[in-house]
C-alpha cells in the first residue's frame, strides 16, 4: 500500500512539474506585444504637408479623416493594420488604391539616439478607405516608443498610431 501511495504521489509531483514548465516555456516563448493600438490620428491642421514632419514623414497634401483603426506591433516584427473610412475630408473618398505602412521606432545608433522608420510592401485600399495589412518587417534592436503610420506609396503619412 505505501509503495502504490509513494508511487502516486511521485507521480502527481511530476505532472505538476511538467505542466508549471511548460506552462512556462509557452510563456516565454510567445511573441512579446510591443505596440497595441485602437485608433489612429488622420493627418490634418499643421500636420498636413511637409511643414511638420513626424520622424522624418511628411504629412499627406490634403487633410485625411478616419472612422476607425487597429493593430497590433511584436517584438519579432509581425504587423497587423486595420484601418476603416480612411478617406479625403474634401471628398470623403480615397482616391489612393494602395497604401504602405511604416513603422518608426526611436533607437541607438553608434551610442546615439536616432530614428529608424521600416516600410513595408504596398497594400489595397478601397474607394472608402478600409484596408488590411498582416506583415513582418525587421525592427531595429531596440525598437523604443513605436509610431505605425499608414501612408501613401510614395510615403506621406495618412493616419499615425496615436490620437
Amino acid at each position: 500500500m505505501k509503495a502504490i501511495r509513494r508511487t502516486l504521489i511521485a507521480t502527481v509531483v511530476a505532472a505538476l512539474a511538467a505542466a508549471l514548465v511548460g506552462s512556462q516555456l509557452s510563456a516565454t516563448a510567445a511573441p512579446a506585444v510591443v505596440l497595441k493600438f485602437d485608433t489612429m490620428a488622420p493627418v490634418t491642421g499643421p500636420y498636413v504637408g511637409s511643414s511638420n514632419p513626424i520622424r522624418g514623414i511628411n504629412g499627406g497634401g490634403k487633410a485625411w479623416q478616419l472612422d476607425s483603426a487597429m493593430g497590433l506591433l511584436e517584438r519579432n516584427g509581425h504587423l497587423i493594420v486595420h484601418v476603416r473610412g480612411l478617406v479625403l475630408v474634401s471628398t470623403g473618398a480615397n482616391p489612393i488604391a494602395d497604401f504602405k505602412a511604416v513603422v518608426s521606432c526611436q533607437t541607438i545608433t553608434d551610442g546615439a539616439a536616432t530614428v529608424t522608420n521600416v516600410t513595408t510592401g504596398q497594400f489595397p485600399a478601397s474607394g472608402t478607405g478600409d484596408a488590411d495589412l498582416e506583415t513582418s518587417v525587421a525592427l531595429p534592436a531596440p525598437c523604443i516608443a513605436p509610431i505605425v503610420f499608414v501612408t501613401s506609396p510614395g510615403g506621406a503619412w495618412f493616419s499615425a498610431s496615436g490620437v
